[in-house]
């Protein structure tokens, strides 16, 4: 038979207990609203951290948001500018070459493609040459050259004074990436460096350096996407404004 005093301390204890413990978890989610909701705070909410696979990806949403707000307030200025000179470029009879591995290797497949094709209304193709998509050159290059010059061979072999390098490298660190940036100089080429938070060293390497604020390679890769869809949406208006 349970006694009613041990009965009585142990409901008064586990209701206790329970009030704790509801206090604490709506304290949390108060913080958590706290620290999401109001615009001046950018900061991941604290119980993302749990690995749940909602909140994984809602935390993946938030850091891209985080990079697009910061990209917006210091980028603009080389934005722009790189934007104006792959016009200047094309509209002068020159063309592009682009370069980069891994994500940013499809990054300037992509990129190549939107000039060659169309980036959305119908208009003379531009030329545009990614130097990721010869498997032939590329494998050559590798085995009698070195990795690290699979891309620089192809700008000394493609490129003319008057086009213009983009390249892609979100460490700021690839070999053939660099490679690639001293070849395209000694033509005589311009050079667009789109790159993370780490490669803001490539200044002098460059014509004009986009570098995304953020060491997270994925949201690098993500704003880049964005960025040079904006380049492709200048150009296109450009060319129709110079046609007017």
């Amino acid at each position: 038979m349970v006694d009613c005093a041990d009965c009585s301390f142990s409901c008064s204890f586990g209701r206790r207990a329970f009030l704790v413990a509801g206090i604490g978890l709506g304290a949390l989610y108060l913080h958590d609203f706290l620290r999401y909701d109001y615009p001046h705070q950018q900061s991941v909410p604290i119980y993302m951290d749990i690995p749940q696979p909602e909140n994984i990806i809602r935390a993946a949403f938030l850091r891209h948001r985080d990079a697009v707000a910061r990209s917006i307030e210091e980028l603009f200025p080389a934005v722009e500018a790189a934007a104006s000179s792959l016009a200047e470029t094309l509209k002068n009879g020159g063309k592009i070459l682009a370069c980069g591995n891994g994500g940013s290797a499809a990054d300037a497949q992509h990129f190549a493609a939107e000039f060659v094709c169309r980036y959305k209304d119908d208009r003379a193709a531009f030329p545009a040459i990614a130097l990721t998509t010869d498997t032939s050159a590329l494998t050559a290059i590798g085995n009698d050259y070195g990795f690290d010059e699979i891309f620089s061979r192809q700008v000394s072999a493609l490129g003319r004074g008057g086009d213009v390098l983009v390249a892609f490298t979100t460490s700021g660190i690839s070999l053939n990436v660099l490679a690639a940036i001293r070849a395209a100089k000694e033509k005589k080429m311009r050079v667009i460096i789109l790159t993370g938070e780490g490669g803001k060293k490539l200044s002098e390497m460059a014509d004009v350096l986009v570098a995304v604020p953020s060491d997270e390679t994925a949201r690098i890769q993500e704003i880049h996407e964005l960025i040079f869809h904006g380049w492709c949406e200048f150009v296109d208006h450009s060319f129709e404004e110079s046609r007017s």
